[in-house]
């Protein structure tokens, strides 16, 4: 009898498994929470099935498909309902505690996803949730019917809805506190790079709140409007650096279009920490503090007078409370002359000349006193330009920990009224290139030699251009006035550095640098390889792509060059 109760319960079991498993698994046409255009065909009279078009009202009076409820649901921006007016939507769409609500739009939009972010907030358990993948367009494509005639009111459904979701919403004070921890965070923006670079603005100024990560909605789709697939998505993350274990907190200008990545990561990829910042961009801005906004990726990599005169002033360096590190790379007769208090000097020669010896090289960045743990300030004739972006370009290919190029010159800084340091010792002109002069004066003496332990960044500079592919295609970027005599085998695209600089050297403003790169076809999600005739033409480039945050950015450096 023993035997008969344990082969009628493994039976039981058995025939009820489909009914415990995720929709996946248990009906064809269904992945995670995306229906198929096919499985909605066969399964649209279902009894237990409600069918909500999340598109504006206008288009679904238009056409939709026959027996789609219009959601007036959608409340994307800083308002939000009452839980009891949530509740009587959902019944007001005959929505039981059985049901399965089916989300559909036009397609390759963000409604359908903001509405199912809306449902899972308030409550709504996500298993119970559906997307139509590619919505109306892709129903239409597979010869899918359609109507004009308004959907019945049904029986009003039972469902509750009691309490909301926090796990799926940031608020204002964590995402701002968030914007300061980038290493375990990401602001991910779904916005378009002409929000991203500022070219474009909803509000009253444009950019993107600090160290977000740009990943436009659009991204996410392909061009029948289905989503992309799980591997493609991930392979986008990856190149973008968004790791599993970080929390990823979406945003956009007002809430919507940040349901796609908020939806794609959370619920097609299973990342385990994912919000969506429902104020977005509109919230950021109103907030009474001025909240700060980025136009550049990283702006970071440049540094003005104010900021090198309160961060390295000798004030801190005496009292071992600065952190960074100055390398004026002109030339020693130049140096002597006049120059930032506290900087060293090793010049863009010495850079050059040593680049295919890291250990010689970090011997004399000891030798002068540079730490590897600080921000290294390169200081050159003023702006961007080769020699900077060389040293620039070396000191990161070392492993120095951060590195920037001072955009004013001596001059400028000078005339901004801050002290120019010259060397006490009649014989300091006297000295070698090679040996690094360091600034001395009674009140600021000579940077102590410290070990510079280099640990070098492989696949920085690279000597065989065509080795080793990574996640997307080489994009080849010839950095100099003219095409090299040579040039890899592939794409190539010949972007003159001076396009990207203003007259005196400093960067041209983010939107404008955007639209140069835009119109010549520089891929965001490629690795890209920078060349020219010679490796401080191929620098600047490196330096411009990095503050616009390409990920993936590498510097072609033949031996011989």
């Amino acid at each position: 009898m023993g035997k008969l109760i344990k082969i009628w319960a493994w039976w039981l079991a058995a025939m009820l498994l489909p009914i415990a498993l995720p929709c996946s698994a248990a009906e064809t046409g269904i992945q995670g929470h995306l229906a198929s255009v096919d499985w909605l065909k066969k399964n649209l009279t279902r009894p237990d099935l409600v069918l909500v078009d999340a598109s504006p009202a206008p288009l679904h009076r238009q056409r939709h498909i026959p027996g789609a409820m219009l959601s007036t649901l959608f409340t994307f921006g800083p308002k939000d309902l009452p839980v009891e007016q949530i509740e009587g939507h959902l019944r007001s769409w005959g929505v039981g505690p059985g049901h399965k609500v089916v989300l559909y739009d036009q397609g390759g939009t963000y409604m359908a996803t903001r509405l199912f972010w809306d449902l899972v907030h308030h409550g709504l358990p996500a298993e119970r949730l559906l997307i139509l993948d590619g919505g109306l367009s892709k129903w239409l494509a597979e010869g899918g019917a359609v109507t004009q005639e308004a959907t019945p009111m049904p029986q009003p459904g039972t469902v509750r809805v009691t309490t909301l979701n926090p796990d799926v919403r940031v608020r204002l004070p964590e995402f701002l506190a968030a914007t300061g921890d980038p290493r375990n965070n990401v602001m991910l923006e779904a916005l378009q790079p002409s929000y991203y670079y500022g070219g474009a603005a909803y509000f009253n100024r444009g950019g993107h709140v600090p160290h977000a990560t740009l990943m436009p909605s659009e991204d996410f789709f392909n061009a029948d409007k289905t989503f992309k697939s799980r591997p493609e998505i991930q392979r986008m993350l990856d190149h973008l650096g968004i790791k599993r274990e970080q929390q990823v907190l979406t945003y956009c200008g007002g809430g919507g279009a940040a349901a796609v990545p908020f939806f794609a990561l959370k619920f097609m990829l299973d990342y385990p920490n994912v919000k969506l910042f429902q104020e977005s961009q509109m919230g950021w801005l109103q907030d009474e503090r001025e909240l700060p906004v980025w136009t550049y990726g990283d702006p970071h990599l440049t540094r003005d007078t104010p900021w090198l005169k309160a961060w390295a002033s000798p004030m801190l360096k005496a009292f071992g409370l600065s952190t960074v590190s100055i390398v004026d790379v002109r030339a020693a007769g130049a140096f002597q002359l006049g120059h930032v208090p506290l900087a060293v000097n090793l010049p863009a020669q010495v850079f050059s000349s040593h680049r295919q010896s890291p250990a010689t090289l970090a011997s004399l960045l000891a030798q002068a006193g540079v730490d590897r743990s600080h921000e290294a300030v390169v200081v050159s004739e003023g702006g961007l330009n080769e020699n900077s972006a060389l040293a620039f370009l070396l000191l990161e290919s070392l492993g120095q920990q951060k590195v920037s190029i001072f955009l004013d010159s001596t001059e400028r800084w000078a005339e901004l009224g801050q002290q120019v340091a010259r060397p006490a010792a009649a014989g300091a002109a006297s000295k070698p290139s090679a040996a690094p002069a360091t600034a001395a004066s009674p009140a600021t003496p000579a940077t102590p030699a410290t070990p510079y332990a280099a640990v070098p960044r492989t696949g920085l500079l690279v000597s065989d251009p065509a080795s080793k592919q990574g996640r997307y295609p080489k994009v080849y970027v010839a950095s100099g006035p003219r095409l090299p005599s040579r040039a890899p085998e592939g794409r190539v695209l010949h972007l003159p550095y001076t396009q990207f600089l203003n007259a005196d050297g400093t960067p041209r403003p983010a939107k404008d640098i955007w639209n140069s790169l835009d119109k010549a076809g520089v891929p965001r999600y490629a690795e890209i390889v920078v060349f020219a005739d010679t490796l401080g033409e191929a620098a600047v480039n490196y330096v411009v792509l990095r503050m616009m945050g390409f990920a993936d950015v590498k510097v072609w450096a033949p031996r011989d060059l």
